[in-house]
């Protein structure tokens, strides 16, 4: 059997490393071993923060929510709870959207909210 050499495969793993690091800082873009230290670690960065995301994009909405039901002479906390009684079942971004965008909607929400309790 004829000898195989791992020439294509290698080439092909290295291009694909420095390919993922073009932009990056210094030797860390032109050196495979570098590179491919900082194509992990910045995979491992890019998996955390797509969880870390979600966390503060609620904590965005719950700060929206808050701040106009402050304006309505609620807090947040009994809102929430107003409209669960209410029946009524929407998501934080949707409050949010709504808080930002559509005032008297909103306040329409804290009545019944308050009614509700």
């Amino acid at each position: 059997m004829a000898r195989v050499k791992g020439a294509v495969a290698t080439r092909k793993r290295r291009k694909r490393v420095l390919k993922a690091a073009k932009g990056y800082y210094g030797a860390k873009s032109k050196h495979f071993r570098m590179a491919k230290q900082a194509v992990m670690k910045s995979g491992n960065y890019a998996y955390i923060g797509r969880k870390l995301k979600k966390r503060d994009f609620r904590s965005l909405w719950i700060a929206r929510i808050s701040a106009q039901t402050k304006v309505n002479g609620m807090n947040y906390s009994t809102f929430v709870h107003g409209l669960k009684l209410a029946g009524i079942d929407l998501n934080r971004k949707m409050l949010a959207e709504i808080a930002v965008s559509d005032k008297d909607a909103f306040k329409e929400l804290c009545d019944k909210a308050k009614a509700a309790l």
